[in-house]
């Protein structure tokens, strides 16, 4: 039985696959740019992919304190692309440099996912329902210490519409549960 239609309709119309069995299966398509650090600039390439964003920018964020990816998000807000990001609580809480806070204050819409042990996703979903739509995944967290100190992991890719639909039907599917960031520690 082909159980990939079903899916991708689900996700079409933005209907949960919580409970849906089977991983989501989908052909290889567009491009793929990686990084590894110490070493390769994976914040650059961050950086450069939301200042190519035109419709919006869907994050998630277990750690956040890189500040250049945090001023590229807050651009992109300016330029009137829409940003919004959902954060892990309890690291924004342990995180004396965090830049959730800041974000918010400068009208980015923030969310905290307390309802997982860890909101442990490092994602960014940019421009769903375009061609080029890009997804920005791996274990790189949105920090310094991922850029210069941890090895870690970033996959940029690019190309791909149905594969940034299924994280972005995953965005909203956590953005339900979250609640609203509101301002101070």
């Amino acid at each position: 039985m082909n159980t990939r239609l079903p899916v991708f309709i689900a996700l079409m119309f933005g209907a949960s696959l919580a409970g849906a069995g089977e991983p989501l299966q989908l052909s290889a398509r567009g491009t793929a740019q990686v990084a590894f650090t110490p070493g390769d600039e994976a914040a650059t390439l961050v950086v450069e992919a939301v200042r190519k964003a035109r419709r919006q920018v869907l994050v998630q964020a277990y750690s956040f304190t890189h500040k250049d990816i945090a001023q590229a998000l807050v651009d992109a807000r300016h330029r009137g692309v829409d940003v919004q990001v959902i954060a892990d609580p309890v690291q924004h809480e342990r995180g004396a440099t965090s830049v959730v806070a800041w974000l918010e204050g400068q009208g980015v819409p923030v969310w905290m996912d307390g309802e997982h042990a860890a909101a442990h996703n490092k994602v960014m979903v940019i421009d769903t329902g375009t061609p080029d739509a890009a997804v920005i995944t791996g274990s790189f967290n949105f920090t310094h210490a991922a850029q210069y100190r941890n090895a870690e992991n970033l996959l940029l890719l690019q190309g791909h519409p149905a594969l940034a639909e299924a994280y972005a039907a995953n965005w909203r599917r956590h953005r339900i549960h979250s609640l609203p960031y509101r301002g101070g520690r």
